[in-house]
């Protein structure tokens, strides 16, 4: 894969026509003063409190919206790779806690045949396992314990940053969790951004190499999908992209310059770009799928992973509102950060209707159901459209319905963070487990049969218009919510429909520029993300 040539990894993460872009942006924001100028009419308040709920719901939703329209309409095609750095000297970090031996392998491996610089790879065991010392003793990387396992990830991280201090270190850290495998031309696509002075770290997409075999893995890589394809490209070119953790290269005097990795929060990545960025560093951002790693392969580990994302996001709000930033970077910080406040808007739309059928108590007056709807659908099927489109295809229902099923965590997210209830890094777990999951999804279980009991008891007291469209939303949300419930209680059979129809692992590697080149860690990597 030469710099500058044109590859399929573009094709995964596929870019919208900019023209069509902004006719359907146009269209969206029409759809919205439509629908908020009808809205906000006084003659609208019905129940004041439940006006007022969703008036606020509604304006928060429309505040994502725009900063997501804003951010589509800056997504750019990807320019041509900058030349590679000659003499680059890169230590890559790979930190691990319990992840056996069949998960780590395959990305020391890989990692210590990277093309492009003088590699010197390093395995963070913060899991004081001998078995891990033998397999770095066994492909050549260093092998790094530490005393006090403080700070998790990042305090792991900036232990091995401050022994490097007193080597002739590298002048750039990669940094890849350890089941993340990188594509032997990684540092061919990334250093060269560095021949700017201010550039302080080069991010390149989350890539699930697992989605064929978990319908939650194919979901969150869905999800991944759309943030790692137009939101990261419009950020990257407001100059606004942050580190996600993994899969970035560092320039080692930016790093040392701010202290590492903060370690009060549990998304360090997060509020370390934001310090970063505050000090003058500018970041870049590689759309290509250069690292395959492993998503949470079922509901249990989802939900892990996205209470440790909304706690650390959130409790970043105030810091990014503090910034001294320029206006648009801080806008894109303060968009993703809040963006975990979303699951209250749901919580809101799916009461409303429950509300309204159990009591008769209404949000909105002097209103028919012909009148709402002809005001309300356009807004808010354009608004879907501009996700489908953003998405280039790769966002399907199914990951809009694990979103809408993981409301409640960002609910408890919020609360927590509230509190001021210290966080915990929780590892991801990189086994599914293939068994009913009924406690990762309780309170999604508990919305739909609160959805589903007052829409019965409705339809059985009245079926005029105004209670047919109320028993329409109940449905409608529970549809959507039962979907991504569903999946913690059927894995075997959802995992084998999820499978089917997709690429194998294999392939989708090969299709990223040949990992066949490193023989037996290619061979280590089908054994892991093949299909059963």
């Amino acid at each position: 894969m030469s710099p500058g040539s044109t590859t399929r990894e573009h094709e995964i993460l596929g870019r919208p026509s900019t023209r069509r872009t902004r006719l359907v942006v146009a269209c969206a924001l029409t759809a919205a003063v439509w629908y908020f100028g009808w809205l906000l009419m006084p003659g609208r308040v019905g129940n004041p409190w439940l006006y007022g709920t969703l008036v606020a719901a509604e304006l928060f939703n429309l505040t994502q919206a725009i900063g997501f329209w804003w951010t589509l309409l800056h997504d750019r095609p990807a320019g041509r790779t900058a030349p590679p750095l000659e003499g680059a000297r890169v230590d890559v970090l790979v930190p691990r806690y319990d992840e056996g031996v069949e998960v780590v392998e395959p990305v020391i491996l890989a990692a210590s045949r990277l093309r492009g610089a003088e590699v010197t790879v390093h395995l963070l065991d913060d899991g004081d396992d001998p078995a891990m010392a033998a397999l770095a003793a066994r492909h050549g990387a260093r092998y790094v314990t530490r005393e006090q396992h403080d700070g998790a990830k990042a305090g792991n991280i900036n232990h091995a940053l401050r022994r490097l201090e007193g080597e002739a270190g590298g002048d750039y850290v990669l940094v890849l969790d350890c089941d993340h495998v990188p594509h032997p031309d990684l540092l061919v696509r990334t250093l060269g951004h560095f021949a700017q002075p201010d550039v302080a770290f080069v991010q390149t997409p989350q890539y699930y190499a697992n989605a064929d075999q978990s319908p939650v893995a194919a979901a969150a890589w869905a999800q991944q999908a759309l943030f790692f394809g137009c939101i990261a490209r419009g950020k990257d070119d407001l100059g606004a992209m942050f580190c996600c953790g993994t899969n970035v290269v560092f320039r080692r005097a930016a790093l040392d310059g701010v202290g590492g990795f903060p370690q009060h929060s549990v998304t360090e990545d997060f509020e370390l770009s934001l310090v970063l960025h505050q000090r003058g560093w500018r970041s870049a951002y590689v759309p290509e799928v250069l690292v395959q790693g492993l998503g949470p392969a079922d509901m249990a580990s989802y939900v892990s992973q996205q209470l440790r994302w909304a706690r650390g996001c959130l409790s970043a709000v105030g810091r990014a509102a503090r910034a001294r930033l320029h206006w648009r970077v801080k806008a894109q910080y303060l968009l993703s950060s809040m963006y975990f406040l979303s699951g209250w808007t749901l919580l809101v739309y799916v009461s409303l209707p429950i509300v309204r059928v159990l009591t008769g108590e209404q949000a909105v007056a002097a209103a028919t159901a012909d009148s709402f709807l002809l005001h309300f659908a356009p807004y808010f099927l354009l608004a879907i459209t501009t996700v489908a489109m953003g998405g280039a295809g790769s966002y399907t229902f199914a990951a809009f319905a694990l979103a809408a099923a993981s409301f409640w965590i960002h609910v408890l997210a919020t609360l927590q963070t509230l509190t001021r209830r210290r966080g915990r890094f929780v590892v991801t777990p990189k086994d599914g487990a293939e068994l009913w999951q009924p406690r990762a999804v309780l309170p999604g279980l508990a919305i739909c049969a609160g959805l589903l009991g007052p829409a019965v008891w409705g339809l059985t007291r009245s079926t005029d218009a105004a209670m047919l469209n109320n028993v329409a939303f109940c449905l409608l949300h529970l549809v959507v919510i039962g979907t991504g419930v569903s999946w913690a209680l059927r894995p075997d059979r959802l995992a084998r429909r999820a499978a089917a129809g997709l690429p194998s692992g294999d392939s989708r590697w090969r299709a990223a520029g040949g990992l066949d080149a490193l023989d037996g860690a290619a061979s280590a990597e089908r054994r892991l993300v093949s299909a059963p």
